[in-house]
Parts: C-alpha cells; structure tokens; sequence
C-alpha cells in the first residue's frame, strides 16, 4: 500500500464578499494558484494525475466542472483530466480526502486536491434555482422533516445548535474575538507568508494578507444585531460570530511518499487516516 503525502499547500489571500478579489473570474483565481503550485515545485504538470476540486456553487461562472476549467486556464497540458465534487462545505476538505485515497490505492501517483469560491461573483445560495429548475429538496425528503418542521437554512441551524449545546451569546462573541486575534497575531508574525500566493487586487495591487481582518473587541460584537432569530426569540448568531462571506482559492500537491523521493520533494505531512459522519440535517452539530 502506498504512503499519500502532502508536498506543498498555498492558497490566495482571503477577499470580502465584494472586496478586493470580486473581479476575479472563479476559474482564473484557481489556475493561478495552481500554476504557483507547479512553478514553485519546479513540477512538470504533464505529470498530474488528476485535478480533484471542492466547489459548492457549481453554477454560473463555477459550473460545468470549474476543476478542468482551471486546468486549461493555468496552461496545463490537455491530457491533465480534473474533477469537480461537492460536499458542501466539507468539499475541499472531501476533495483532499479522495486524492489522497487515490494514491493510496495505486491510482494516481501525483494529485493535486484544490478548491475554489468567489462568493462576490457567484453567491451562496445561487445553486438553488427555484423558479427555474426546482427545489433540490423532493418531495420525499420535504416528507420526512414535515414533523418536525421540516429542514432549515444555515442560520437557524447554527442557533438551534447553540440551543441544543447551551451556547450563550457572550460564549459565541468570545470565540469570534479569538478568532480575529488569532488570524491578526499569525499575520503580523508572517506564519502565513509561505502559504499565500500575492494576487492582483480589485485596484491593480499585488494582495498579500486577508482581508477580513479586523479590530475586533466584545464591545464591538455586542452591538450587531442577531442574524437570523430576533433577541426576543433568543437570537444569539450575528455576522460578527460566523464565517465571512468569502472569496478564494487554494490547492495541495499530494503524491505517494516513493514519487516525492524521486522527484527530491520533501513531505510536509503523512494521510493516516480518514473520517467522515452525518447527523440530522437540521442541526449539522
């Protein structure tokens, strides 16, 4: 059995939902990235094996497989094949997982897992064509949760998961505060400086941090309003305690541990193991 390793992980900078990286077309911003991630190897592409990528809205300018999209965008050689999955947002994380179980079966022998979204461009939600092709949802799946309700949106979701595990409003602010800190802290200290990739910003300038950093503090947080359930109703999510809204893209070279060798590529970390679970969709806790 093989050993999958990964050699090198890089990713863009981080943009605001209608920031610095909205003029960027999904499929560009991906091959950018994985261009820097063969250039830097000094890798050969004609080499890949596959191109294996997460991406949740598969629709608009991220449609029809945005995975081999970016392969021709980067200028890689036609014979490199790509895939696109989606596992909402576990997909990039999915997207490791099955290159890295590639190479392990004997598969491929270098793979690059990657993922893209520009969530300015193509929003989250945009996947979902009611008025056109449906609801995702058929009528057996509405069936099921009718009892209860039936299914919700990510929002309810996280204040009935805050419910169920007694997480206060403070507790959630707190973490967002860490969060911030945290990002800030590595940034100033330039832990990310190896892995992201200076791109050209909305004004023409060359990106090199996040851009959602902020100076944030509890006072600051407690004064947004919650998001989805009123204060009344025990509201406690606001846009300052989740995930921003965000545009970006990023990529793993992985290869089997003999492959590195051969080429002189250092592995940065060994694939152990892998998990994977479900749980009731309306509380994804």
């Amino acid at each position: 059995m093989n050993t999958a390793v990964i050699v090198d992980a890089i990713r863009s900078p981080l943009g605001r939902r209608n920031g610095k990286l909205k003029n960027w077309h999904p499929v560009d911003l991906a091959s950018e990235i994985m261009q820097q991630l063969v250039q830097r190897n000094d890798l050969d592409p004609a080499l890949i094996d596959d191109v294996v990528m997460g991406c949740v809205m598969q629709v608009g300018e991220q449609s029809l497989n945005v995975a081999r999209n970016a392969v021709l965008a980067a200028g890689w050689p036609d014979t490199v094949p790509g895939t696109t999955i989606d596992r909402q947002c576990g997909s990039s994380q999915q997207a490791a997982h099955f290159a890295a179980q590639g190479v392990i079966a004997g598969a491929y022998d270098i793979v690059v897992a990657n993922g893209v979204e520009v969530m300015s461009r193509v929003p989250m939600g945009a996947s979902v064509a009611d008025r056109n092709f449906g609801f995702p949802f058929g009528p057996r799946v509405q069936a099921r949760y009718e009892s209860v309700g039936g299914l919700v949106g990510q929002g309810i979701s996280a204040e009935m998961i805050a419910e169920k595990w007694k997480i206060s409003r403070d507790e959630l602010d707190a973490f967002g505060v860490r969060s911030q800190e945290y990002a800030a802290r590595a940034t100033r200290e330039g832990r990310f400086q190896n892995e992201i990739i200076p791109v050209l910003d909305a004004e023409g300038n060359m990106m090199t941090t996040d851009e959602g950093l902020r100076d944030t503090t509890m006072e600051s947080l407690a004064k947004l309003k919650p998001s989805f359930r009123p204060v009344e109703e025990g509201g406690r999510v606001t846009a300052g305690n989740s995930s921003q809204i965000t545009d970006g893209s990023a990529a793993l070279l992985i290869m089997s541990e003999q492959k590195a060798k051969e080429l002189g590529l250092k592995p940065r970390a060994r694939f152990v193991q892998f998990a994977m679970a479900a749980e009731d969709p309306r509380r994804n806790s």
